[in-house]
């Protein structure tokens, strides 16, 4: 359960972070917002959709936002492994560690999630 938590809180971190800041948010990932708009997508895109759902997941603690959380993770890291294909971007260890990221948190959430599954709800019943 601990490590559900974890990823939950490590997209809220990073949704907060692009909600702060989306200029530095958009530097570190590469992206290059030109306009107001490119920042406010910036936000509203990285930042207000990870952060509340790592919200949820945080005070929900239900399996159901466990999966949510862990399946975000896992296709962002899909995403990323496809563009090494589609779009052949040049990759540095930053981009290595981010698909290293996206897989961990996103096994613990999944692995959370079932772990939580598998317990019996009180009175030993599902």
């Amino acid at each position: 359960m601990v490590l559900g938590r974890l990823s939950s809180a490590a997209l809220l971190m990073s949704g907060v972070a692009a909600l702060v800041a989306p200029e530095r948010v958009a530097s570190a990932l590469a992206l290059s917002p030109v306009s107001s708009r490119g920042l406010a997508e910036t936000r509203a895109g990285l930042g207000g959709t990870y952060a509340a759902l790592g919200g949820w997941a945080l005070v929900s603690n239900s399996p159901a936002s466990h999966v949510a959380i862990g399946t975000t993770w896992i296709g962002a890291a899909a995403a990323r492994l496809a563009s090494l294909a589609l779009d052949r971007p040049r990759t540095d260890t930053t981009f290595w560690t981010y698909l290293a990221v996206e897989i961990g948190f996103g096994c613990m959430a999944l692995g959370t999630a079932c772990a939580q599954s598998r317990r019996p709800l009180a009175g030993g019943t599902r």
